[in-house]
């Protein structure tokens, strides 16, 4: 787990089917296939954003339904003994030189390194990384730019090396602080490590984020107020705290966690909610999106932009794109495997499927992230970012108001707290009418 937001996006194929369509599309009849007139009209393109995927992990939680994979240091004779950090490095810089006719022209307003785990790529490699983005594209004055970490990759002086090659923010990937959750979460730290890559972070960085996880397999209520105690003890600038859920496709979907280990109930889930609530008000920190928590001034612009439903281009194995054109939204997905990924970006052919947005699909993508703002979100913006009226989304938006789900103001729309704590049945409400 690690501070992103679940992007609605089209499901990739198996890497070896996407490779035979994939691999016959020019880059050029793909762009222009994005330019050619519809019947979308976006009057201004909103602010872009870079994600680049760095796949590798030193062990795949049991809980992780991202795209990343177990690399181990103790590998195979016939393997190599470390990720192909070189051969990754040239193909994501390949990927982005493919990808600059699609955003010419655009500034980059926050670059966010994502996994996987990056921080197992030492400071220099993502000192290179960042060399390669900022002699390719225009980055913003002050440019946001964060990386990931988790404290199983953790050496002395290795985040401030991250400072130093350019990084602005951190990622700490800490999850709990208890060495019996954290074992039954497969991660490959300890409490130990995990206070000590906070102790760093914080001298090393002027902001950062501590991620941390609860409703954990056996967790009780006693055991996440001490895990909650010991984050808010740090001081965090920003703090991410997300729900343990049973993603398909993952370890924990076909071995549940059971008996001690088992997952808390919801009423149990509900009451530390709740803890994280009050303790965060008191600790300083607002809450200002459904998992996030922030000091003024240390907000995530990078997930801001996702939720405000800005573009973003993705680069890197299984990346996920969204790109705005005067006509038309556009999703893009690279290749999920790591070397088949490497092989298709070399050659200049990274995407492996691409997918126009429907008209029908458009309001709900826009407010399945708006929503997530506890300060609510300009109706404004709706149309701006998704070239509809509104009366595409006056009937949800009334029946919203009348449940009690939704405040809405002139020109401004703002979840209430029983719609905040019922956010899935306010965003379906938005769903396309079949």
């Amino acid at each position: 787990m690690a501070e992103r937001t679940a992007m609605p996006a089209i499901v990739p194929a198996d890497d070896a089917q996407a490779a035979s369509a994939a691999v016959n599309v020019d880059p050029s009849q793909l762009l222009a296939r994005y330019l050619r007139p519809g019947t979308l009209n976006l009057a201004a393109l909103p602010p872009l954003s870079l994600y680049v995927h760095l796949p590798w992990c030193l062990k795949k939680c049991p809980y992780c339904d991202f795209n990343s994979h177990e690399h181990r240091s103790a590998a195979p004779v016939d393997s190599p003994p470390e990720p192909p950090f070189a051969r990754y490095l040239d193909a994501l810089r390949c990927d982005l030189e493919a990808a600059l006719p699609f955003i010419w022209g655009r500034r980059i307003h926050t670059v966010f390194i994502g996994g996987g785990t990056p921080s197992l790529f030492p400071p220099e490699r993502i000192e290179q990384l960042i060399a390669d983005i900022r002699a390719r594209l225009p980055l913003e004055p002050g440019c946001e730019i964060t990386m990931e970490a988790n404290p199983g990759t953790f050496e002395r002086d290795r985040f401030h090396g991250y400072r130093a090659a350019g990084v602005t923010r951190l990622s700490v990937g800490v999850q709990s602080f208890d060495d019996t959750r954290l074992a039954a979460l497969g991660r490959v730290h300890d409490g130990a490590q995990a206070r000590a890559a906070l102790s760093e972070a914080s001298d090393a960085f002027d902001t950062y984020n501590l991620d941390l996880m609860y409703a954990l397999p056996g967790q009780t209520l006693a055991a996440f107020d001490a895990d909650l105690a010991t984050a808010l003890s740090f001081q965090p600038p920003h703090l991410s705290i997300y729900h343990l859920t049973i993603e398909p496709n993952t370890l924990f979907a076909k071995h549940p966690p059971a008996g001690d280990l088992a997952l808390p109930d919801d009423d149990l889930a509900f009451d530390m909610l709740d803890r994280i609530t009050q303790a965060t008000e008191a600790a300083g920190l607002s809450r200002y999106e459904v998992s996030a928590f922030a000091r003024p001034g240390h907000r995530c612009e990078h997930n801001l932009n996702y939720w405000q439903f800005g573009d973003y281009l993705g680069i890197g194995a299984g990346a996920h794109s969204k790109l705005s054109y005067p006509h038309r939204v556009v999703r893009q997905v690279r290749f999920r495997d790591p070397s088949t990924y490497m092989t298709n970006a070399l050659a200049g052919r990274a995407v492996a499927q691409d997918e126009e947005v429907s008209r029908k699909q458009l309001p709900f993508e826009f407010m399945l992230n708006a929503l997530r703002l506890k300060d609510g979100v300009e109706l404004a913006r709706c149309t701006e970012r998704t070239g509809l009226p509104l009366s595409s989304i006056e009937r949800a938006l009334d029946e919203a108001v009348r449940k009690g789900l939704l405040l809405r103001e002139p020109n401004w729309i703002q979840p209430t707290p029983r719609g905040y704590d019922l956010l899935n049945d306010l965003q379906q409400l938005f769903l396309p009418v079949a």
